[in-house]
Protein backbone atom coordinates (compact mmCIF):
# COMPACT_ATOMS: atom_id res chain seq x y z
CA UNK A 1 0.00 0.00 0.00
CA UNK A 2 2.66 2.04 0.13
CA UNK A 3 3.20 2.58 -3.63
CA UNK A 4 -0.15 4.34 -4.65
CA UNK A 5 -2.02 6.69 -2.47
CA UNK A 6 -5.24 5.92 -4.68
CA UNK A 7 -4.96 1.72 -3.94
CA UNK A 8 -6.01 2.42 -0.53
CA UNK A 9 -9.19 3.63 -1.57
CA UNK A 10 -9.76 0.70 -4.36
CA UNK A 11 -8.74 -1.38 -1.56
CA UNK A 12 -11.40 -4.43 -0.41
CA UNK A 13 -10.16 -4.15 3.07
CA UNK A 14 -11.61 -0.44 3.37
CA UNK A 15 -12.85 -0.12 6.84
CA UNK A 16 -16.78 1.18 7.54
CA UNK A 17 -15.29 3.44 9.70
CA UNK A 18 -12.67 5.31 6.98
CA UNK A 19 -16.17 6.03 5.06
CA UNK A 20 -17.60 7.32 8.51
CA UNK A 21 -14.43 9.67 9.05
CA UNK A 22 -14.87 11.32 5.50
CA UNK A 23 -18.80 11.68 6.13
CA UNK A 24 -18.19 13.04 9.65
CA UNK A 25 -15.28 15.45 8.30
CA UNK A 26 -18.14 16.95 5.17
CA UNK A 27 -20.41 17.32 7.85
CA UNK A 28 -18.40 19.37 9.80
CA UNK A 29 -17.08 21.49 7.24
CA UNK A 30 -20.58 22.04 5.76
CA UNK A 31 -21.99 23.44 9.24
CA UNK A 32 -18.75 25.72 9.60
CA UNK A 33 -20.11 26.99 6.14
CA UNK A 34 -23.69 27.29 6.62
CA UNK A 35 -22.84 28.84 9.86
CA UNK A 36 -20.53 31.34 8.45
CA UNK A 37 -23.70 32.51 6.09
CA UNK A 38 -25.99 32.91 8.83
CA UNK A 39 -23.38 35.08 10.98
CA UNK A 40 -22.99 37.06 7.79
CA UNK A 41 -26.99 37.74 7.43
CA UNK A 42 -27.44 38.04 11.04
CA UNK A 43 -25.18 40.57 10.64
CA UNK A 44 -26.35 42.43 7.48
CA UNK A 45 -29.94 42.23 7.71
CA UNK A 46 -30.04 45.16 10.42
CA UNK A 47 -28.26 47.05 7.48
CA UNK A 48 -30.52 46.09 4.75
CA UNK A 49 -33.79 46.86 6.73
CA UNK A 50 -32.31 50.42 6.46
CA UNK A 51 -32.62 51.23 2.97
CA UNK A 52 -35.85 52.00 1.56
CA UNK A 53 -37.91 49.27 -0.08
CA UNK A 54 -38.42 51.29 -3.84
CA UNK A 55 -35.05 51.50 -4.43
CA UNK A 56 -34.51 54.89 -4.14
CA UNK A 57 -31.25 56.10 -3.03
CA UNK A 58 -32.75 59.28 -0.97
CA UNK A 59 -30.31 61.56 -3.77
CA UNK A 60 -32.30 64.34 -4.56
CA UNK A 61 -31.40 64.96 -8.63
CA UNK A 62 -31.85 68.21 -10.48
CA UNK A 63 -35.03 69.30 -12.16
CA UNK A 64 -33.79 69.31 -15.30
CA UNK A 65 -32.97 66.06 -15.02
CA UNK A 66 -36.42 64.84 -13.72
CA UNK A 67 -37.92 66.78 -16.42
CA UNK A 68 -35.72 64.56 -19.03
CA UNK A 69 -36.55 61.49 -17.20
CA UNK A 70 -39.98 62.41 -17.80
CA UNK A 71 -40.24 63.10 -21.31
CA UNK A 72 -38.30 59.97 -21.85
CA UNK A 73 -40.69 57.68 -19.84
CA UNK A 74 -43.71 59.49 -21.87
CA UNK A 75 -42.19 58.68 -25.11
CA UNK A 76 -42.04 54.95 -23.56
CA UNK A 77 -45.50 55.06 -22.38
CA UNK A 78 -46.41 55.31 -26.63
CA UNK A 79 -44.55 52.78 -27.75
CA UNK A 80 -46.02 50.50 -25.11
CA UNK A 81 -49.48 50.99 -25.00
CA UNK A 82 -48.81 51.08 -28.68
CA UNK A 83 -50.37 54.49 -29.66
CA UNK A 84 -47.98 55.84 -32.27
CA UNK A 85 -48.32 52.44 -33.79
CA UNK A 86 -52.39 52.75 -33.69
CA UNK A 87 -51.93 56.55 -35.11
CA UNK A 88 -49.98 55.54 -37.98
CA UNK A 89 -52.33 52.95 -38.96
CA UNK A 90 -55.29 55.03 -38.64
CA UNK A 91 -53.52 57.62 -40.94
CA UNK A 92 -52.63 55.21 -43.78
CA UNK A 93 -55.98 53.55 -43.36
CA UNK A 94 -57.40 56.87 -44.10
CA UNK A 95 -54.95 57.54 -46.79
CA UNK A 96 -56.06 54.32 -48.30
CA UNK A 97 -59.91 55.09 -48.22
CA UNK A 98 -59.14 58.60 -49.86
CA UNK A 99 -57.05 56.86 -53.03
CA UNK A 100 -59.95 54.45 -52.96
CA UNK A 101 -62.96 56.61 -53.68
CA UNK A 102 -60.61 58.78 -55.87
CA UNK A 103 -60.24 55.99 -58.09
CA UNK A 104 -63.47 54.92 -57.80
CA UNK A 105 -64.82 58.17 -58.98
CA UNK A 106 -61.91 58.05 -61.83
CA UNK A 107 -63.13 54.69 -62.73
CA UNK A 108 -67.19 55.63 -62.85
CA UNK A 109 -66.29 58.85 -65.48
CA UNK A 110 -64.21 56.53 -67.47
CA UNK A 111 -66.84 53.92 -67.82
CA UNK A 112 -69.16 56.88 -68.35
CA UNK A 113 -66.99 57.95 -71.38
CA UNK A 114 -66.50 54.48 -72.66
CA UNK A 115 -70.55 54.11 -72.47
CA UNK A 116 -70.68 57.54 -74.59
CA UNK A 117 -67.87 56.71 -77.11
CA UNK A 118 -70.17 53.11 -77.45
CA UNK A 119 -73.04 54.49 -77.85
CA UNK A 120 -72.00 57.47 -80.66
CA UNK A 121 -70.82 54.63 -82.63
CA UNK A 122 -73.98 52.59 -82.53
CA UNK A 123 -75.90 55.79 -83.23
CA UNK A 124 -73.34 56.16 -86.73
CA UNK A 125 -73.93 53.06 -88.07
Amino acid sequence: MIGNPGYYLLDSRFRGNDIFMLELIFSVIFIISFGGVLLILARKIPALITLPQNGRTGIKKHRLILDVEEKIKEAFIYFEKQILLHKLLSWVKCLTLKAETRIDHLLHSIRKKAQQVDKNLKDKK
